[in-house]
């Protein structure tokens, strides 16, 4: 159930909330990731940085800290194709790509396009379709630079209140945009998006500040104000703490997803478009959890 990876000597001098940027210091992230595929009850789990059909990945160079949610379209089940492979390989593609140092980190719709068309190039055949979000740390403009392409996406909290975040897209109700490779002749009927076509952001970040990274299953079942409350769960940056809260909002949205009498923001999203919906949302669930910190090489 639950992933977690650490990277280097990484010092977390910066307190929850924030504090004042000092032109010099190089920051880092230190990340915790978990999850829940929506066959948990069933036991079925998978191995890696994946969820369900969801996958993603924490990736490092020594330019910045990179991470990345996917979340595989299920449609492609009835069709006899495995979701996940999709969202899976191109999660590992675009892992491999920073780890080698191909990547700009102002441009992370430069990792994906890349690591999109690799797949379109690959011998060995690949169909499905997959979101995906990016998000790349400069550490040493302390900026951060996103791509969202659907409906995953990132929250970033400074002093308990969201001060970023990324914007959803939609074709239409519960069909967000997706990258898809279709079978031969399919081309033109099975839904496939840019990956430049996903939105972009670039802004300043500050010590201490909280990102949170998830595939729709988290922002379906939790609406800001829960995910809010625990945060504030999150007393302090040693990497045990992340961890716990990471889980306890992974284990939170899995709860609510199957919640029949709860008004999920998926319900009410489905209520907007005319559809007569109550319940959480059973899915995938994908949380990275990290907190922004001084690095020491």
């Amino acid at each position: 159930m639950l992933s977690v990876l650490s990277y280097g000597r990484i010092v977390a001098r910066a307190v929850l909330g924030g504090l004042s940027q000092t032109d010099g210091r190089d920051y880092s992230l230190i990340t915790a990731s978990c999850g829940f595929g929506k066959d948990f009850r069933k036991g079925i789990l998978k191995k890696g940085m994946c969820y369900g059909d969801d996958a993603c990945f924490i990736a490092r160079h020594k330019s910045a800290d990179v991470l990345g949610v996917a979340d595989g379209v299920g449609g492609w089940r009835d069709y006899g194709v495995d979701p996940s492979q999709f969202s899976a390989t191109l999660m590992r593609t675009c892992e491999r790509l920073v780890k080698e140092g191909r990547f700009t980190p102002s441009s992370p719709v430069g990792i994906l396009t890349s690591g999109y068309y690799e797949l379109l190039q690959n011998k060995v055949p690949l169909l499905g379709s997959s979101t995906a979000c990016i998000v790349v740390l400069d550490r040493r403009s302390h900026r951060i630079h996103t791509c969202n392409l659907g409906d995953s996406g990132f929250l970033v909290v400074r002093g308990g209140e969201v001060v970023h975040r990324s914007d959803e897209q939609q074709h239409y109700f519960n069909t967000p945009f997706q990258l898809s490779i279709a079978p031969p002749g399919a081309e033109g009927v099975v839904l496939s998006d840019s990956p430049e076509a996903a939105d972009s952001s670039s802004f300043d970040v500050q010590l201490g500040d909280i990102i949170l990274t998830a595939s729709d299953g988290l922002f379906d079942n939790m609406p800001d104000y829960m995910i809010l409350q625990e945060l504030k769960k999150l007393k302090n940056t040693n990497y045990d703490s992340i961890q716990q809260t990471a889980r306890s909002i992974a284990e939170q949205a899995h709860q609510l997803a199957y919640d029949p009498n709860y008004m999920s923001p998926f319900a009410q999203f489905a209520c907007d478009n005319g559809l007569n919906v109550r319940g959480g949302k059973p899915d995938d669930i994908t949380v990275l959890l990290s907190i922004v910190a001084e690095y020491a090489d």
